[in-house]
């Protein structure tokens, strides 16, 4: 069976669970799954990269494509029978207003999915979430694919520094909710890490706050598992997720977690972590305290994280995928 996937054109910053697409091609092979990836040479900015992008799909029409989010518009130009598109999350139309979100909901969504073959999501809160901005969708034709783990993360066992925990938040778009865990850690004896770009005003909080930190950009994926592996807590507090791949990572680690409960984040944690109300700076301290002084808790967290992750595993995930291209016709 012969499947391309086409991968969107980079973009710098953030932490995109695109990757784990590149974790699958060595395993695919063993399931009887041909794969290649593409990555598109135009970036989805402006009318014309864009209609560059559909010319570009249209070399792969004779085999099942899979587009591996973000760019779905890319559907227009193959055949519909043998294509599959990922939809990562529905941010955009959540985030954008008007007729420019209209606009979206239109040549990103309903138009290019409903004359796909098949689409997957990265969780059941996403897909309801797609659901609910194009309703027209036959929800038997979304498939809920979860993200793997890397083969990077290992668990590392660490002890607790509960004098002055250091505590590691990945990402700083408007979503990662940064503002309200620098309010919620005023007064706390501990370091946070925050990795991602700041902008100013997150870094006169920072100041007026008092609260230590350090800031890294740019970071590898083999230093940003150093980072998980030196914490002593990972806050992924975020308003809206379609996956929440840190939950995850830190979950592999052995690291205690806390995460949001709305979105798709209490799906991908189970009982692993500590599930705070993001727009209540009170929750998100609550929880911090309570890890830092209750040793039973943080054992449980640990635990139950762990247990969780392996859900996550880069097989289980290839052969759900090999799943879907069974429904469609290679030729």
């Amino acid at each position: 069976m012969r499947v391309d996937l086409i991968q969107r054109h980079p973009t710098p910053g953030g932490f995109s669970v695109e990757s784990y697409f590149s974790r699958l091609m060595g395993v695919f092979p063993n399931l009887g799954v041909d794969a290649a990836l593409h990555t598109v040479p135009f970036p989805s900015r402006g009318v014309i990269p864009r209609v560059r992008t559909i010319n570009y799909v249209r070399r792969f029409r004779n085999h099942i494509t899979h587009i591996t989010g973000d760019i779905h518009f890319a559907a227009f130009g193959l055949d519909p029978r043998r294509t599959v598109v990922t939809v990562l999350d529905c941010g955009a139309l959540h985030r954008l207003r008007g007729i420019t979100r209209e606009a979206m909901r239109q040549l990103w969504f309903r138009l290019p999915l409903q004359r796909v073959a098949a689409i997957s999501v990265i969780s059941d809160a996403t897909k309801t979430d797609l659901l609910r901005w194009v309703p027209t969708l036959d929800p038997a034709r979304v498939h809920v694919v979860p993200v793997s783990i890397s083969p990077l993360y290992k668990h590392v066992p660490k002890a607790f520094n509960a004098a002055r925990p250091r505590i590691l938040q990945i990402g700083t778009k408007y979503n990662k909710n940064v503002p309200r865990l620098i309010r919620a850690l005023r007064g706390l004896p501990c370091h946070l890490v925050i990795v991602g770009e700041l902008d100013m005003d997150m870094r006169t909080l920072l100041h007026d706050s008092a609260v230590p930190y350090t800031n890294l950009i740019d970071v590898s994926d083999e230093a940003l598992v150093v980072e998980y592996e030196n914490a002593d807590i990972v806050s992924f507090a975020s308003t809206f997720e379609g996956f929440g791949m840190p939950i995850v990572e830190a979950q592999t680690v052995g690291r205690p977690v806390i995460t949001s409960n709305c979105s798709s984040m209490p799906e991908v944690a189970g009982t692993g972590a500590a599930l705070v109300d993001p727009y209540d700076v009170h929750s998100i301290r609550t929880a911090v305290v309570r890890i830092m002084s209750d040793s039973d808790y943080r054992e449980f967290l640990v635990h139950e994280g762990f247990a969780n992750a392996a859900r996550y595993d880069n097989r289980r995930i290839a052969e759900q995928f090999r799943a879907i291209y069974d429904g469609i016709p290679s030729a």
